[in-house]
């Protein structure tokens, strides 16, 4: 039972043009009548829920005026907590909303912790934990293709891919039960081929919604991109080229970088964080020499390796030396400068990093940047993923339980080739069952609930 009323600011911090204190609560709307006082009438149950109406925020002890305001109430269940809900639109600015959220904790409603608006909304049925989780994927998506595919996933779009399963799954349980508990009743008999052509297909399932995992995390986290090569290449020029802007210092003097230099920019629906390095080569120079080390580490770290080479330098020992570190990562290869006169031996790349992507470009005259983001697209979705499918598994947590899932099912189609007895066959079943209950919320316990809900931001 949830028996107390949540107040938070529901804005953000600093000057704007209106701030929004939230209530959600059995007692939200009698405190909210307690403190305002409308333009016309004396009660704000005059007027008919789910509607704005003007006045003032009044302190009841001193009777002075805190703000003026305009407010809604709307009552359960048919709101974002599935509680009664009140809202007070004040004047933006830090004082408006503090002295408005004080007034209401002072009489009778208490701090919200993180998330708790949303918590509660998924404690009262209103959406499952997938669809909670996809509220704050939708506040902090960098790119339209994020947002949509958030919307998508609040909309219930994955929960109803993993209810679709874990209805299969429950109807393959009912028929093991059966045949377990009532051997020897006039049932139908349950046989091991059913069993497995069963199983096969969950497990089948299953897959199919992991391999969006991949393409799915990079839309919600961005793709963690770094640009390397030896001095003078163009790195900088690059990142300036992708951001538009002209972020990065560029000069003809090699050194210039001697720190990381990060951003994001929207490829095509997908986010980069992006990463400017400091070129990689022997140096005696302390600061460059730490920028150096820096680039390592962020070269260790990277999901995707963007290294350029100069077309109109011939390959050097710092080149070959970079193309053993690249060799075993997903890496693109940029040969920039194709404007001036080519001393690269494309060939000779190839035979050092077979199977890469090599792509030449200039940066002084755009030419090759479309093809490069063309080629990060390709890498991110890999062919197996629809820019508009929204039903991406974009949540680390729901990539583990799917993959604990798929080893249970993995485990009941080995014991059912094994032959082995039913009872040993429902327990993987079940185990399945309950990993992607995990995903919706339906068998996860209160710690991994509390957990989830304290990533949130206040007010929300």
């Amino acid at each position: 039972m949830i028996d107390d009323t949540i107040a938070a600011i529901g804005t953000a911090p600093g000057e704007a043009g209106i701030g929004i204190v939230r209530m959600s609560g059995p007692d939200a709307v009698a405190i909210l009548d307690k403190l305002f006082v409308p333009t016309r009438g004396s009660s704000i149950l005059e007027y008919a829920g789910r509607r704005l109406t003007h006045g003032h925020i009044v302190d009841p002890d001193t009777k002075s005026r805190v703000d003026e305001v305009l407010v809604t109430y709307m009552k359960a269940p048919y709101t974002y907590t599935a509680e009664d809900v009140t809202e007070i639109d004040c004047h933006g600015g830090i004082v408006p909303v503090r002295k408005i959220l004080e007034l209401v904790l002072r009489h009778g409603a208490r701090t919200a912790e993180p998330g708790e608006f949303t918590k509660r909304a998924f404690l009262n049925g209103r959406i499952d934990l997938a669809q909670a989780e996809a509220v704050m994927d939708l506040i902090r998506a960098k790119t339209d293709v994020g947002f949509d595919v958030a919307l998508g996933q609040l909309e219930g779009s994955l929960s109803k891919e993993v209810k679709v399963i874990r209805d299969k799954l429950l109807e393959m349980l009912a028929h093991i039960t059966v045949n377990i508990d009532f051997p020897d009743e006039d049932i139908e008999e349950l046989t091991y081929r059913t069993l497995k052509e069963q199983a096969e297909g969950i497990e089948q399932n299953i897959e199919g919604l992991l391999k969006t995992a991949h393409a799915g995390k990079i839309i919600r986290e961005g793709l963690s991109t770094v640009i390397i090569g030896k001095p003078n290449v163009g790195k900088s020029s690059l990142m300036n080229a992708l951001l538009r802007e002209s972020r990065a210092i560029v000069t003809d003097i090699p050194g210039t970088t001697r720190d990381v230099i990060e951003e994001y920019v929207n490829i095509q629906g997908i986010p980069l964080r992006i990463i400017d390095t400091a070129g990689i080569r022997e140096t005696e120079d302390l600061i460059e020499k730490i920028g150096v080390e820096r680039s390592k580490e962020f070269f260790n770290r990277a999901d995707l390796i963007i290294f350029v080479l100069n077309a109109a330098e011939p390959l050097s020992t710092e080149d070959e030396q970079i193309m053993q570190l690249v060799e075993h990562r997903d890496a693109i290869v940029l040969i920039n400068k194709i404007d001036l006169p080519s001393k690269l031996e494309e060939n000779k790349i190839k035979e050092l990093l077979p199977g890469k992507r090599i792509i030449p470009i200039s940066v002084l005259e755009e030419k090759g940047l479309h093809e490069l983001e063309d080629a990060i697209v390709k890498m991110v979705y890999g062919g197996e993923v629809k820019h508009q499918d929204h039903s991406l598994v974009t949540n680390t947590r729901h990539k583990n339980a799917l993959e604990r899932g798929k080893r249970s099912m993995e485990d009941a189609i080995r014991a059912i080739d094994s032959g082995m007895p039913l009872d040993f066959i429902e327990v993987d079943v079940k185990n399945t069952w309950d990993y992607l209950g995990e995903i919706t919320g339906d068998t996860v316990g209160e710690d991994l609930i509390d957990k989830i809900f304290a990533n949130f931001c206040l007010g929300k």
